[in-house]
């Protein structure tokens, strides 16, 4: 295996001391029947859905951090351009791939037959160079998603965008203006030199572990014995609380409508206009936070599926999700979209303005979160300690039933399902930790959001606004852990990476639960293509749809499959690197 040496590193002083304008790229002007509102980077989606594009896959350069370097485009840019459809129309793409490698597209979340969901090697061969592929299917949802590549590294290097797929009755929440927030992160390194790096240290990324300081400062504040104690433990599972991302703003520029925080990506509106920002996290590696300081936020849509409304200062969005929510700015601002990296290594930024060349203030990121012994699996050991009366009291209504830590919300109907036999896992080389006690945390915000003084969204909160279409009790159970190997930078399901892993098989109509465990210290976006996801998070029959779920350190959750389209669908973690090094899995529904 090829080892870079030192490149990222190069890179990161460049990085800090020139910034670029924003991604390179200028939108090509289609003829008749493709309909794109200026260039996608304004983040104005079209204002009439289309059905017909034709989109091209294209070698493009960017420029973010002064230097030119290749990328990845969809009609000569990056980001993609929005594509805007209709619920019920059938809409056709054809794909050409100018690359000199086979390319792809994914409709991240969009229910369509196994064929064209776009996933090499399962779904269909691949995007040769030089050639047309047609995607045609019937819509039958519609909200806020998103596409990207799912060949190689090609979502790192460019290849992603929005999708806005407009309801078939009309929206239910009126208002006057829209922008689409696709957040990023972007690199001038090659993704194969990220990877080697990893693997050749794990921390590569990461230079802020703790140090000869920080135990000084942990002794004055928490007292010697529970710091050595602290220390020790941590030690002897070769582990640090400091592991929060794999790859940081070391090394990554975080975007907002593929633009850096110095390029200040602006929005206009008028004081008084009732504004809906679709928030798409479109990044490799990155969880994000984000806030508009001044404004309150109304969360109205959580992975394309209305959910009732819930008003928050700031929520999480892990990679691959999405959020809408709704705005009502009186003054004229301007005002701040800010969007912090999970380890506050960096943060993309834009600007909600009432006329050009206003920049809103910045605001300071908050300090690093730090993994605890939840997040290690030690969850009951804590008690109500960590989750406790913050998760119940703090949090709105829909969270103040939350159980008591390590107890199922939903599914106490155990007796209605069949448990598969629990996978024995040992720890070794693929598996450097299990967790214990794990817990039910969908009432916590997440580390470093929780107690932070603002009102956060939690998964607790998410309540659909009808009922699920399956209201049958599920007749299998599929227990998965969710493993990993830090310090050699392997992945995988219950300890086998994707090479070693058996498929997942169901019937077609089965209706499934699955019961994720995170035995990492790490949060993981877990996709399961094809298929919709019923969250579990004590809501009964009005369980939130999700496509993407992020399953935290420690945590136990759960949710409901219906088997209802056949084929051959991928089920991975969207932290791109975890996908690559092993955390993959087929499902099989015959």
């Amino acid at each position: 295996m090829k080892f870079a040496s030192h490149a990222g590193r190069g890179v990161l002083t460049r990085r800090r001391f020139v910034v670029g304008a924003g991604l390179w790229g200028t939108a090509l002007a289609l003829a008749g029947r493709n309909t794109y509102a200026q260039t996608p980077m304004s983040g104005q989606p079209a204002a009439v859905p289309s059905t017909r594009f034709d989109l091209t896959i294209d070698p493009i350069h960017a420029n973010v951090t002064g230097h030119r370097v290749r990328a990845v485009g969809v009609n000569g840019t990056t980001p993609a351009p929005i594509l805007r459809w209709r619920q019920g129309d059938t809409v056709e793409l054809n794909v050409t791939n100018h690359l000199r490698e086979d390319s792809s597209i994914h409709w991240h979340g969009i229910r369509l037959p196994a064929r064209m969901d776009g996933v090499p090697g399962l779904s269909f061969a691949g995007i040769a160079p030089g050639q047309t592929f047609t995607y045609r299917f019937r819509l039958h949802q519609s909200g806020t998603y998103w596409y990207h590549s799912h060949s190689g590294f090609q979502e790192q290097t460019g290849l992603y965008g929005a999708i806005i797929i407009d309801p078939r009755q009309g929206y239910g929440h009126h208002f006057d203006r829209e922008y689409v927030m696709v957040l990023s992160d972007w690199t001038d390194v090659d993704p194969k030199d990220i990877i080697s790096n990893l693997k050749f240290d794990s921390d590569y990324y990461n230079f802020r572990q703790r140090t000869l300081g920080t135990l000084f400062h942990d002794m004055r504040h928490r007292g010697i014995s529970a710091t050595i104690h602290d220390r020790l433990r941590w030690g002897a599972m070769n582990m640090a609380p400091t592991d929060i991302l794999d790859v940081s703003g070391i090394i990554y520029t975080y975007l907002l409508n593929g633009q850096s925080p110095h390029a200040n990506w602006t929005g206009l509106f008028r004081p008084g206009e009732r504004i809906r920002l679709r928030f798409i996290n479109a990044s490799s590696m990155t969880l994000f936070d984000v806030r508009i300081p001044g404004l309150k936020m109304t969360v109205i849509q959580a992975d394309g599926n209305d959910v009732e409304p819930v008003p928050v200062d700031e929520f999480r969005i892990g990679t691959a999700e999405t959020y809408d929510v709704l705005i009502s700015p009186d003054g004229d601002g301007p005002y701040t979209i800010f969007a912090q990296a999970e380890d506050r290594t960096g943060y993309a930024r834009g600007t909600l303005a009432t006329r050009p060349g206003l920049a809103g203030p910045i605001p300071p990121m908050d300090p690093r979160p730090l993994r605890t012994m939840t997040d290690m699996g030690m969850g009951n050991m804590q008690g109500m300690g960590h989750m406790d009366h913050h998760a119940m009291d703090h949090h709105a209504p829909s969270s103040s039933h939350m159980d008591m830590p390590g107890m199922d919300m939903d599914h106490m109907d155990m007796k209605d399902s069949k448990p598969a036999p629990a996978p024995r896992l040992r720890p070794g080389v693929e598996v450097q930790s299990i967790a214990m006690m794990p817990i039910n945390r969908l009432g916590e915000a997440g580390d470093g959001l929780d107690h932070n003084g603002r009102r956060v969204l939690t998964y607790a909160d998410l309540r659909a606004t009808i009922p699920g279409a399956d209201p049958r009790p599920p007749s299998r159970e599929i227990t998965l852990h969710l493993t990993g190997n830090m310090e050699r930078f392997i992945w995988g399901f219950d300890g086998k990476k994707f090479s070693e892993a058996p498929q997942i098989h169901m019937q077609v109509g089965e209706r499934v639960r699955f019961i994720l465990i995170n035995d990492t210290m790490m949060e993981h976006p877990i996709h399961l293509h094809g298929l919709w996801s019923e969250l579990e998070n004590g809501q009964g029959e009005y369980r939130p749809y999700k496509h993407t779920v992020i399953v935290k350190p420690g945590e136990r959750l759960s949710y409901l499959v219906t088997a209802d389209e056949p084929g051959m669908w991928a089920y991975h973690c969207h932290l791109l690197y975890h996908m690559e090094l092993g955390m993959f899995r087929t499902v099989v529904v015959s």
